[in-house]
């Protein structure tokens, strides 16, 4: 008899790691990234939209990482919100944080024993995987529909969007998971900070990569970073809305290349046998 075909090892659903980060599964699947020509404060890099098939599932942040679990990592802790009267600040999310931080952030962790010992590698989302994360499933402008204020992520509510109604400013970051998730089980997709993807920006060839897995371009000036901060307009932080800023420390000084609404969240691949 033929020996049978080994069956693919189930992943669960949630993990928490060494440092006591939860991680999602994302699974696998097929979305149209970028924004429909009608959408509110849509631009021009935002276009085309164009199918994209994400292959293959991966795991992501639940939370954007944490001040706590930066110094964890790192040993320091940029974050210009230390310190907020009556506020547990370990659990707002690490801000300031250059790219080229966030990725030594990612290889210092999977470098733990611990993590070496479980074959946990990560790194930063590309793009791609950012956006599928953040969309879920669905085509309108945020996860949660088609309007967006400060009740439902952290931004300045005095903009709202779509139908919403004019909300708060807390003008600050606030404890990661405050509100609720998408529905893939992910906190703070739009708002609290920005975060960094792996990808260079693209603008005129962002809808000419690949449909499979688009890795993004293998060179460019600036790195992409996705979702707003705790400073913009719900327009800005739109599933598809597109920024880009430079990433490291070298053109300016340590001073103004730090922006308190810059952070991230890391990504699991998980590598076939």
């Amino acid at each position: 008899m033929p020996a049978e075909k080994p069956k693919p090892v189930e992943q669960p659903k949630v993990i928490t790691n060494s440092i006591g980060m939860k991680l999602v599964l994302i699974p696998p699947g097929i979305f149209t990234m970028g924004t429909p020509q009608e959408e509110k404060g849509r631009h021009a890099s935002e276009g085309p939209a164009h199918r994209v098939h994400i292959s293959k599932p991966f795991y992501l942040g639940v939370y954007e990482v944490t001040q706590d679990q930066y110094e964890r990592v790192m040993g320091s802790n940029p974050s210009r919100f230390k310190v907020v009267r009556g506020q547990n600040t370990k659990r707002f999310p690490v801000e300031s944080v250059t790219w080229d931080e966030a990725v030594e952030f990612s290889k210092k962790l999977s470098a733990l024993e611990a993590e070496k010992t479980a074959q946990r590698e990560y790194d930063l989302p590309t793009e791609a995987q950012w956006e599928y994360a953040c969309r879920a499933g669905t085509t309108t402008a945020f996860s949660y529909g088609a309007s967006l204020s400060s009740d439902k992520a952290n931004v300045n509510g005095f903009v709202p969007y779509g139908n919403a109604l004019r909300g708060k400013y807390f003008q600050r970051p606030k404890v990661v998971g405050s509100y609720k998730p998408n529905a893939f089980g992910l906190y703070d997709m739009h708002g609290n900070v920005y975060e960094w993807c792996a990808d260079w920006f693209a603008k005129d060839d962002y809808a000419n990569a690949p449909e499979k897995d688009p890795p993004g371009p293998n060179e460019g000036v600036h790195r992409v970073i996705r979702g707003g901060g705790w400073k913009s307009i719900p327009m800005l932080c739109r599933s598809g809305e597109r920024y880009y800023d430079l990433g490291d420390l070298k053109p300016k000084t340590q001073a103004t290349r730090r922006y308190p609404d810059y952070g991230f969240r890391v990504c699991q691949i998980l590598r076939e046998d």
